[in-house]
């Protein structure tokens, strides 16, 4: 390995001193910050907040200071179906609700792959994957449909929002802390010769435990509730003795064995028009695998668009840190012009960002727009999850340049796609590594 000589650093120090530019630029970016002195207000002259398709949304959700912008994606693209269909105001359903169920199942998803991986070393990269962090806030689409499977939804009313899933760290930590102890033990269990019948039993007290650390932390979850409410017109309804599974039936309605998830991952390891998975992501046991199909870029957004142009949101996940502006919600890749402000060129392609881990699926949103000039789109209308205060109201726009290099996920329903994907669609997924970058939780 070769060493930094001092005389090169003197070098460098003295070239820099020289330069009245750099040190006109030091100044600025002391005082400023590196973002806030990068910062390019043509962004904003470029992607004015008007779209052609423009679909009707209520107020935007605030997931605050959780990791849930999955979920409160998932939900809202069924809030904005039924404030339409049911003339609904300022309308939520519960996101405490689906974080219960998905904090109890990855609990046990957690103990399952800890008993199947009991065979290898510690320090082997599949257990110490799974120990890095037990479980977290983030998930993916298909991951929230096993829930909505399984546990259906509620109104806000049924179940509102507690102190710990608006703000999720304290849980988080103590229920990390509590799924490392249990995999001591079922590890233990395991090597010893214990049968299965003892592990399950074992397993069975640790999730009585998970439920009650749950209950006390996020309430209680309903198992009948009335839904009453008033419509837009004034008029008074009232729905008794609903269950979460029949609310959802009766008032979203969508049979989500319809959506096929769609990427964009130009790797070389991950050809077009084939099916992946990613080895132990999920969160329900014996729930909906998580599957993708990936496409070029310029399929992506023919899909997205033609769910738009039908009137239907579109979930999708991006690295949102990327080029963006929270305050004025801006998603574009002249947000800031970094290559200027330090005379450095960071420019990768999007492939070279997913396989030297510069970027991955970080957010989930809401694609409620799109302005098409001459049949192309040229910018996004996105609902954000972050409340009223950033954006426009809580919406940002995305360029469309923006969208072909940070956007990796769309939801969409399996009928827009051509048939040859539909046929593609049915191959049986590669399975890909449980640290590859499209197993990343939005």
């Amino acid at each position: 390995m070769s060493v930094i000589e001092p005389k090169i650093t003197q070098k460098f120090h003295d070239t820099f001193m020289e330069n009245n530019k750099q040190k006109a630029l030091q100044r600025g970016v002391i005082k400023n910050g590196i973002t806030a002195s990068a910062q390019n207000q043509s962004a904003e002259v470029n992607n004015v907040p008007v779209f052609s398709v423009d679909i009707t949304t209520g107020t935007v959700a605030n997931q605050k200071q959780s990791g849930r912008c999955w979920m409160f994606a998932a939900l809202n693209t069924f809030r904005h179906k039924m404030i339409n269909s049911f003339k609904l105001k300022d309308f939520e359903l519960s996101q405490n609700y689906t974080f219960f169920w998905d904090k109890y199942e990855k609990s046990n998803y957690f103990y399952e792959n800890i008993i199947a991986t009991a065979d290898q070393k510690l320090d082997s990269r599949k257990v110490s994957f799974l120990l890095a962090t037990p479980q977290q806030d983030g998930g993916q689409w298909d991951m929230i449909v096993s829930i909505f499977q399984k546990y259906g939804v509620v109104p806000k009313t049924a179940m509102p929002e507690s102190s710990n899933s608006s703000n999720s760290r304290d849980l988080n930590n103590y229920l990390n802390k509590k799924l490392r102890k249990d995999a001591t033990t079922l590890r233990e269990l395991v090597i010893s010769g214990k049968t299965s019948e003892e592990i399950q039993a074992a397993k069975e007290t640790m999730l009585g435990e998970i439920y009650n650390f749950l209950a006390i932390s996020l309430g209680t979850p309903p198992e009948t509730f009335d839904f009453e409410y008033r419509d837009e017109e004034k008029n008074y309804h009232l729905d008794q003795n609903l269950t979460p599974q029949s609310f959802y039936e009766k008032y979203v309605g969508v049979d989500l064995d319809n959506y096929v998830s769609v990427i964009n991952a130009p790797t070389a390891d991950k050809p077009y028009n084939q099916t992946y998975t990613v080895e132990m992501l999920g969160n329900v046991v014996g729930g909906k695998e998580v599957k993708y199909i990936n496409v070029d870029m310029t399929t992506f957004k023919k899909l997205a668009v033609a769910q738009l142009e039908q009137g239907e949101s579109v979930w999708f996940g991006c690295d949102v840190g990327q080029s963006s502006t929270r305050d004025s919600g801006i998603m574009s890749l002249d947000a800031y012009d970094m290559n200027d402000l330090f005379d450095i060129d960071f420019t990768m392609t999007k492939a070279q960002r997913l396989d030297f881990g510069e970027s991955l699926m970080t957010h989930a949103m809401v694609l409620t727009g799109v302005d098409l000039i001459n049949g192309e789109s040229t910018k996004w209308k996105v609902e954000n999850s972050w409340g009223e205060k950033v954006g426009d109201k809580g919406f940002f726009v995305m360029s469309d340049a923006w969208m072909d290099e940070y956007t990796y996920q769309i939801v969409v329903r399996k009928e827009l796609l051509a048939p040859e994907l539909q046929e593609a669609w049915k191959q049986e997924p590669t399975v890909l590594a449980p640290w590859d970058p499209m197993g990343a939780l939005a």
